[in-house]
């Protein structure tokens, strides 16, 4: 276990969630669309109570202004270790039922990588690689803010999958803000999707690429992602990614 984060939480009920979710219906989703929704992860309390956090500097190790480096219009803060509970929980639970689907893409994409079991373990290769800065991070868009379709890449080892969770509530606390996927396929034109998300719902999505099936066989499929245009109000979103950044 690396320095700074929190040991395992078996009994967490955050964890035992996860832990319930229907996994083989949600993989089939990421196999089929580079996507998948949970339902609901996050009581609303919960959500509000992150959301809240980013006021303060207590959590977080460094601020980004989207408008700066041309990412969009809106801002995020990264998490520093240790990441606070709930976070923890999420990536380290998250982290043990996803990564058999990483593990089956690699495969599928003739790649060597393996994934470990742990998220402990696989943060050891990530710091032993020099990626040692956690990048689970708080987003925050305002009215016309918007991200930029992108990437979540921070060094030479990636894992395969990540999560976004919104944690405003569509409707009431904002309108627009669609989280936005778009697949490149070889020799046919991108194809783009709409995932309207719950308050407190995540959406699982490929980092990169995927594996896709088409007629001559597997081949790779890359996706960018973002965040269409608040039209009104605040919105908030929890990102989790488990690879960390150098």
């Amino acid at each position: 276990m690396q320095v700074g984060q929190h040991p395992p939480m078996a009994n967490s009920p955050l964890r035992r969630l996860v832990s319930e979710l229907p996994w083989t219906d949600v993989a089939g989703e990421l196999s089929a669309r580079g996507h998948a929704t949970t339902g609901p992860l996050l009581s609303p309390s919960v959500c509000r109570e992150i959301s809240s956090w980013y006021e303060g500097e207590a959590h977080f190790r460094s601020r980004v202004v989207m408008e700066r480096h041309a990412f969009g219009q809106g801002e995020y803060k990264y998490f520093g270790y240790p990441l606070p509970e709930a976070i923890e929980a999420l990536r380290q639970s998250l982290y043990v039922c996803l990564a058999p689907v990483a593990n089956a893409w690699a495969k599928a994409l003739g790649s060597t990588v393996s994934y470990p079991d742990s998220l402990s373990a696989y943060l050891d290769r990530c710091h032993d690689a020099g990626q040692t800065r956690p990048t689970p991070l708080l987003l925050r868009y305002e009215a016309d803010g918007y991200n930029c379709l992108h990437q979540d890449l921070y060094g030479e080892l990636t894992f395969p999958l990540q999560a976004t969770i919104l944690l405003s509530e569509p409707g009431r606390d904002f309108e627009g803000g669609e989280f936005v996927l778009v697949e490149q396929r070889p020799r046919m034109q991108s194809r783009a999707e709409v995932v309207h998300l719950a308050q407190g719902e995540a959406v699982i999505f490929a980092v990169r690429d995927r594996p896709r099936r088409g007629t001559r066989g597997i081949h790779r499929a890359v996706l960018r992602h973002g965040v269409s245009r608040i039209r009104r109000g605040r919105r908030f979103a929890l990102g989790i990614i488990f690879h960390d950044a150098r």
